[in-house]
């Protein structure tokens, strides 16, 4: 099936699986926005054969247009849909089923839109409604994304921008639940993003620093290291803010 065929018979019928009539946009582009906006909003169902692999189809074309990124440093600036690692961590929200909000920027959007609606099915069956508390996570497939999993994980929102003890324990909690998680499925490479930073308004500066100092405490963690000694961590940053502080800060370790 030629692309542009492909992609419309996705639009199709995600738009008939939610009621939805809209004319269909005749450039590629805004047809994979269109695509994207009704993959955000899709809530979890079945899905046919003929669907799966018309998106999957599509998904990899557009992972070959991005470009598959591969033996970063420990600290990688960019799309960390891009990096062909074992495992990427998202950031989640409780819910824990993706970003609801069409086309948003967060990362949570970007994973799950590039990984496939799969992503958020497997997800829902995990969790089956109930909630992913603050500082767990969750380990998925990765599906059309070049990592084999996804780690999600929800870290504390802080209002106000001053996080509590408790919270910097949940955002330490977060890296430890996620480091478990890589190294009971054997693997070696996971690239975190910044957890917490952003929307949910943890300061950048002392979350890297938790980050940090938490990966490097857990890795040396003997535990750890009965299951898999040799994990290399990625800081994925994607705002020039981050790169400084993170290139500052590892310096020091």
């Amino acid at each position: 099936m030629e692309r542009n065929e492909n992609i419309d018979y996705c639009i199709r019928y995600l738009m008939e699986q939610e009621g939805v009539e809209s004319e269909i946009p005749v450039s590629l582009k805004e047809k994979q926005l269109m695509l994207r906006a009704l993959m955000n909003v899709w809530e979890p169902q079945p899905l046919s054969d003929k669907y799966i692999k018309a998106q999957d189809a599509e998904l990899k074309a557009q992972l070959l247009d991005k470009g598959v990124v591969e033996n970063t440093g420990t600290l990688w600036q960019g799309d960390i849909t891009r990096l062909k690692v074992d495992a990427i961590v998202n950031a989640a929200n409780s819910r824990g089923l993706g970003c609801w909000h069409p086309l948003h920027s967060c990362i949570d959007n970007a994973i799950h839109s590039a990984a496939g609606l799969q992503l958020r099915q497997e997800c829902d069956n995990i969790l089956q409604g109930s909630e992913l508390a603050t500082g767990k996570a969750i380990i998925t497939a990765g599906y059309n994304l070049p990592c084999r999993y996804v780690i999600h994980t929800v870290g504390p929102i802080v209002p106000n921008g001053i996080p509590t003890p408790e919270q910097e324990w949940q955002l330490a909690e977060c890296y430890r639940s996620c480091l478990r998680l890589a190294a009971d499925h054997g693997c070696r490479t996971i690239a975190f993003c910044c957890i917490s930073t952003g929307e949910f308004r943890f300061p950048n500066r002392r979350a890297a620093e938790i980050a940090i100092e938490c990966v490097n405490t857990t890795i040396n963690n003997p535990l750890l290291q009965t299951h898999n000694s040799t994990i290399k961590v990625v800081f994925n940053v994607f705002k020039d803010i981050d790169y400084d502080i993170y290139n500052e800060l590892l310096r020091t370790y």
